[in-house]
């Protein structure tokens, strides 16, 4: 066996307990400021929300029930909230805790994570498009258009709803926010595992099988270990490395696998050209799973379209940028809501 062959065989454990685990000149590109003083211990707000939620039914075509949840002033401006992969609504925390007081803020499971029903619809980004526009049918009145932000696949949530029901977009939406996504290369772009000289990617038959595991994810300080690299940065705190293993431990490994396999091969790259209205992109510099060089694609394509409003990218952010940068991401989500 040769050596390159050696070093891809030996990071392939690695890889496992990694991701099992969620030219052109732009308008403006930045790093937001540090936190205000409010918000300067923000693993404060990692705690579940005081506040009790107003429960809202959805139900899919196909007769999945999606679990949706409503936080605070029922007539304030609506902030609908996407997670991404192997997460649930309880990712969001922190905007509740933070947001909740001034807007109404909405979050749901995506289908299969949490609460929400699988369905019988084979998965696919459709789906992801299709389950976002129904929660909006029951949460975001006419006249009245919602902040709508995605995080990873909820980043594709909102690119997949945009390309299926264009019309909607301005309807719906008096901003987008699209935090550490991509639509598509997901495999090839990733960074999670230095290769060594001569092996361009992953190959996509691993990618693929192990994005698609289904086993179960052991509670180890290695998982931890595992975990923390992949998805957040060096300024991630302990408070915020627990309060993302909780939230993606809670994820059932079938989910984890069906959804798993679905991003592997994910395309949706066309999607970005029914947006509309204006978008902040975000990304953490330390973002493995969806590197920088995915977001600033996006952020190209939205400001030839003249309706990027901004690319942040956070210094020593990984992956989970609303927990990692609390401030930073609330005070992205405010300035548009309060356009």
């Amino acid at each position: 066996m040769s050596t390159e062959k050696k070093s891809v065989v030996r990071a392939v454990p690695v890889l496992a307990g990694a991701l099992v685990i969620g030219g052109v000149l732009l308008r403006r590109r930045r790093s937001s400021p540090p936190p205000s003083a409010r918000l300067a211990d923000t693993d404060v707000l990692l705690r579940a929300p005081d506040v009790a939620p107003r429960t809202v039914d959805v139900v899919t075509d196909d007769g999945a029930r999606l679990r949706v949840l409503e936080y605070g002033d029922p007539d304030a401006t609506p902030i609908v909230l996407s997670h991404g992969w192997t997460c649930s609504a309880d990712f969001w925390a922190p905007q509740i805790n933070d947001l909740a007081d001034k807007y109404r803020v909405v979050v749901y499971d995506q289908r299969g994570h949490g609460r929400s029903e699988v369905g019988t619809r084979p998965l696919d980004p459709d789906v992801l498009g299709d389950d976002l526009a129904a929660v909006l049918a029951a949460t975001v009145r006419p006249g009245a258009p919602a902040v709508i932000a995605g995080h990873s696949m909820g980043g594709m949530s909102v690119m997949s709803w945009a390309s299926r029901y264009p019309t909607q977009v301005r309807e719906r939406a008096k901003g987008i926010l699209l935090a550490d996504t991509a639509s598509d290369s997901l495999v090839r772009e990733t960074t999670v595992i230095p290769l060594p000289p001569g092996v361009p990617q992953v190959p996509a038959r691993l990618a693929a099988s192990v994005l698609g595991s289904a086993l179960p994810l052991p509670a180890t300080r290695l998982s931890t270990r595992a975990l923390r690299y992949a998805t957040m940065g060096a300024r991630s705190t302990p408070a915020q490395v627990a309060f993302c293993e909780r939230v993606v431990r809670d994820c059932a490994p079938r989910t984890r696998g069906m959804w798993g396999a679905v991003l592997s091969t994910v395309d949706i790259v066309d999607a970005v050209t029914n947006i509309d209205v204006p978008t902040v992109v975000v990304v953490g510099t330390e973002d493995r799973l969806t590197p920088p060089i995915q977001s600033r694609r996006l952020a190209e394509k939205l400001d030839r379209a003249n309706v990027l409003d901004e690319l942040i990218e956070l210094p020593g952010v990984g992956h989970m940028a609303s927990v990692e940068a609390i401030a930073e991401f609330d005070a992205a989500l405010v300035r548009l809501a309060d356009r």
